[in-house]
């Protein structure tokens, strides 16, 4: 493909995004069309764990999140807090490269040096649950120029609880479940609350998605399957679109299981394109 040529689509997708975002100025806000489906959001975007730096380096951190590599390297930071040596987050990175990222922490004033090793600025931080939720929002916002908002709990009789992520994909709802944990430390309750809220809410969209780049064929779609055995007497087929990434053969919602592998941004984009072929094919 010539330069020519990729300059043209680097110019379509900006125009495509721009066109989503005007298109979505235009359409109800997110918390309206939930609530027009009876969700009423009490709360949401908490901040108490989330590990993020003063707005001016914002940018540039978003970007380093794009790395597999340092997602890994910020869990074992929390992990190993508040005091960690760079043998403690040398796990998933070469040496070199562990020590430009503990200098990009330093830099962003997210951690300190002290003595000989290195210390979290902000501790007690539970997990990185919640940065992951923030920066998979942050890509449907800057990539997709999608309204987003994570972290929110519900006030709804059943149901309820917790939902990771939403978005307004064009006036539809997309819900997402975002994991920071790996396979092994997913279990079936987990998959079955998932579905109870799909189900519940019958969003346009719906999202399961892994922060790891292992094979989801092994653990977490026999567990879907499993699940999908004990709701339908006729369950629906768990099908790979490509890859790691699948899908639930429903017409609605459209129930897609993911993970990280060749970037969060490119699979999720993935899934919109898929849902979106699929609509003009069936509605011309």
């Amino acid at each position: 493909m010539s330069q020519h040529e990729l300059s043209e689509i680097d110019l379509l997708k900006a125009e495509i995004k721009r066109l989503r975002k005007s298109l979505s100025e235009l359409t109800p806000p997110l918390a309206v069309i939930l609530k027009r489906r009876g969700f009423r959001i009490y709360k949401k975007e908490p901040s108490d764990d989330l590990l993020i730096p003063e707005k001016k380096f914002i940018d540039d951190y978003y970007d380093m999140l794009k790395r597999y590599s340092f997602r890994l390297f910020l869990r074992d930071v929390i992990k190993h807090q508040p005091l960690f040596t760079s043998q403690h987050v040398t796990g998933y990175a070469t040496k070199e490269v562990t020590g430009e990222y503990i200098n990009y922490l330093v830099r962003i004033g997210l951690v300190a040096p002290e003595n000989n090793a290195y210390r979290l600025k902000k501790c007690p931080i539970k997990s990185f649950g919640e940065t992951l939720e923030w920066f998979v929002a942050e890509i449907f916002k800057r990539e997709f120029a999608s309204e987003a908002v994570w972290g929110v709990k519900m006030k709804r009789p059943g149901i309820g609880g917790d939902y990771d992520l939403f978005a307004k994909i064009d006036g539809a709802i997309l819900y997402m479940e975002v994991k920071s944990s790996p396979p092994k430390q997913v279990y079936q309750k987990e998959i079955s609350a998932f579905l109870d809220r799909v189900y519940d809410l019958m969003p346009e969209i719906a999202i399961f998605f892994m922060d790891t780049e292992l094979r989801m064929k092994d653990k977490m779609v026999p567990m879907f399957e499993d699940e999908l055995k004990i709701r339908f007497s006729e369950p629906p087929k768990v099908n790979r679109i490509e890859k790691e990434l699948f899908e639930i053969q429903t017409e609605r919602p459209r129930v897609f299981i993911i993970n990280a592998k060749d970037s969060i941004i490119n699979n999720i984009e993935k899934v919109m394109v898929r849902y979106f072929r699929t609509i003009i094919r069936n509605h011309g």
